[in-house]
């Protein structure tokens, strides 16, 4: 399989204040193009492989060939990672989830407040770059974790809502100031598209 890269469903400027235009193009079409060429040289390497979705691929690295193992759980994870993170934006206005996504947060969280801080607090100490993520992990709960680098999150469960915190994903715009990026980032998450995921299968 040939992968490539998903085009936005909005502008490059759509998410502005809040993430501004150059980082948008520069995310999208430069980092996150590069682990798509970058999966697809690895994967030229062993045409046999074949694999009907991202998903599948990454649950299998472990079975992978050892000379792409590495270059697949980066390239793949960044693929991967990229592409949930990018559907799931748009400015929101304010608003919050609702259904029941918003009871899953409440049930598991105790509140929407504590999950947020949960999650903040989550991107904001992941040392170094990787990401935070919200999953409903393998028991069916609402969870949030912290991932290294382009490590994939899928092998623990079912991603929601991911924040990229690789300084690439808001340096122009913030430098070093993680905090605030991540506080707005709170104005630009898609809730009708996190929601949608917490009910497919």
């Amino acid at each position: 399989m040939k992968y490539s890269l998903p085009e936005l469903h909005y502008t490059y400027d759509a998410l502005e204040p809040y993430i501004d235009r150059e980082t948008m193009l520069v995310h999208h079409t430069k980092h996150h193009q590069g682990y798509v060429n970058q999966l697809n040289a690895a994967l030229e390497k062993h045409p046999d492989l074949a694999f009907a979705s991202l998903d599948e691929l990454l649950l299998a690295i472990n079975r992978l060939p050892e000379d792409i193992k590495v270059a697949v759980r980066n390239n793949g994870g960044g693929h991967f990672n990229h592409t949930l993170f990018f559907e799931a934006l748009k400015p929101n206005e304010g608003s919050l989830p609702k259904g029941d996504l918003l009871k899953a947060i409440e049930r598991d969280f105790g509140s929407f407040a504590t999950f947020k801080d949960a999650f903040s607090e989550a991107a904001k100490t992941r040392f170094g770059s990787g990401w935070a993520w919200l999953i409903k992990n393998k028991s069916g709960v609402l969870e949030v974790v912290s991932m290294p680098n382009q490590d994939p999150v899928i092998n623990f469960g079912k991603p929601l809502l991911g924040i990229d915190v690789w300084e690439h994903a808001y340096y122009l715009k913030y430098q070093n100031r993680r905090a605030e990026y991540i506080d707005n980032f709170f104005k630009v998450i898609d809730w009708e598209l996190v929601s949608s995921r917490y009910a497919s299968k």
